[in-house]
C-alpha cells in the first residue's frame, strides 16, 4: 500500500509539474520576439508581420479556434500600411469568457553605430510571453470560462492595433462574451513590490484586483497603481476596451523610477528577470484556473470614465 502510494504520489508530482510552464519556454519566446532579426517588430515592416506569424503559429499549437473566418491573423491599415493584430479562442463549457492580451509590435531601430536595435524584450515581449504561455497552460484542461487570447499591433504609434480590433464588427460575438480582459504589459523586470507581485492600472474603477487577490496562489499578488497621475488605465492598450464597457486593466511589474531600458536599445534578452517572469505566469494561470462564471464577476463602479 505504501508502494502504491508513493507511486501514486510520484505521479501526481510529475503532472502537476507538467502543467507549469518552463523557464526555457518563458526565455524561448521572447528571445524569439526580441532577436535582433525581429529588428524592433515596427508595425508596417516585413519583421513586424513576421512576428505575427510566429504568434499565430503559436496559437496554431495550442489546438486555439480561430475568432473568426480561417485564420488567427486579422488584417487592418492604418495611414496606407497594412498589419496584423492576431486572435485566437479556447472554448469553455461557458460562452462567457476571459480574455489575455499583449502588444507584440516594438520601435524598430535606429541610425546610430553599434547596438542600434529596440529589441522590445520587457515592452511586450514579455506580456506575449505571458499570453501564449497562458494558452500553452490550458491547451489540454477543461475550463468554466471559455478564453481570447489577443495580441495587438501598433501600440506603439498610439493603440492603433486594438482599436481596430475592438471596433471590428466581426468580433462583436466574441467581445460580448468577455468578462473581462488581462492586459499584460512589461512584466519582464521585479516589481517595487518586490517577486510575485504586480500592479494594476485602474485598480480604483473596479473590484477586479480584489477578486484576482482572493484567489491568488502561490502568494501571487496584485498592487495597486502606484503611477496614478500618469493615467496609465487610460494609455493602454486596455482602454479601446473599456470603451465598450469590458472590464479590461493592465498589467505590470516595471518599475518607472529604474526602467533606463524603456524605449532603449537596451531592452533585450538580458533584462529579463526570467525566474520572476515564469513564476508570474504559473501563478496568474493557476490562479485564474480558480476562476468560474460563479466566483469571478467584476464590476466597474461609478468612478470609471467611458466618454474619454
Amino acid at each position: 500500500m505504501k508502494k502504491l502510494n508513493l507511486f501514486l504520489f510520484i505521479n501526481l508530482s510529475i503532472f502537476s509539474f507538467a502543467q507549469e510552464i518552463s523557464k526555457e519556454r518563458v526565455v524561448n519566446i521572447v528571445s524569439t520576439l526580441a532577436s535582433d532579426e525581429m529588428k524592433g517588430r515596427k508595425f508596417g515592416t516585413p519583421e513586424n508581420d513576421k512576428a505575427a506569424e510566429y504568434i499565430a503559429s503559436e496559437f496554431k499549437k495550442d489546438n486555439l479556434d480561430y475568432c473568426f473566418g480561417d485564420s488567427y491573423l486579422i488584417p487592418f491599415e492604418y495611414k496606407g500600411q497594412k498589419g496584423f493584430n492576431v486572435c485566437g479562442i479556447k472554448k469553455g463549457t461557458s460562452e462567457k469568457s476571459l480574455a489575455f492580451s499583449g502588444h507584440f509590435d516594438h520601435i524598430g531601430t535606429n541610425n546610430k553605430s553599434g547596438d542600434n536595435i529596440y529589441n522590445g524584450a520587457d515592452d511586450d515581449a514579455s506580456g506575449i510571453s505571458t499570453v501564449i504561455g497562458m494558452a500553452d497552460y490550458f491547451k489540454d484542461k477543461k475550463t468554466d470560462h471559455s478564453m481570447v487570447f489577443m495580441a495587438f499591433n501598433a501600440e506603439e504609434i498610439g493603440l492603433i492595433g486594438s482599436k481596430a480590433l475592438a471596433n471590428d464588427g466581426k468580433l462583436n460575438p466574441v467581445f460580448k462574451n468577455i468578462t473581462a480582459l488581462f492586459n499584460f504589459e512589461m512584466l519582464a523586470t521585479e516589481s517595487q513590490f518586490g517577486k510575485n507581485a504586480v500592479f494594476m492600472t485602474g485598480d480604483e474603477f473596479s473590484d477586479f484586483d480584489e477578486l484576482i487577490n482572493t484567489n491568488a496562489v502561490n502568494g501571487l499578488k496584485i498592487y495597486p497603481d502606484p503611477y496614478k497621475t500618469e493615467q496609465l488605465f487610460y494609455r493602454s492598450d486596455n482602454v479601446n476596451f473599456v470603451k465598450k464597457k469590458i472590464i479590461a486593466h493592465s498589467i505590470s511589474t516595471v518599475d518607472m523610477n529604474k526602467a533606463t531600458h524603456y524605449h532603449a536599445a537596451t531592452d533585450d534578452i538580458n533584462i529579463v528577470d526570467v525566474e520572476n517572469l515564469t513564476n508570474i505566469i504559473n501563478n496568474f494561470a493557476k490562479t485564474i484556473e480558480k476562476l468560474n462564471t460563479k466566483n469571478f464577476a467584476p464590476k466597474y463602479n461609478d468612478k470609471v470614465n467611458f466618454d474619454f
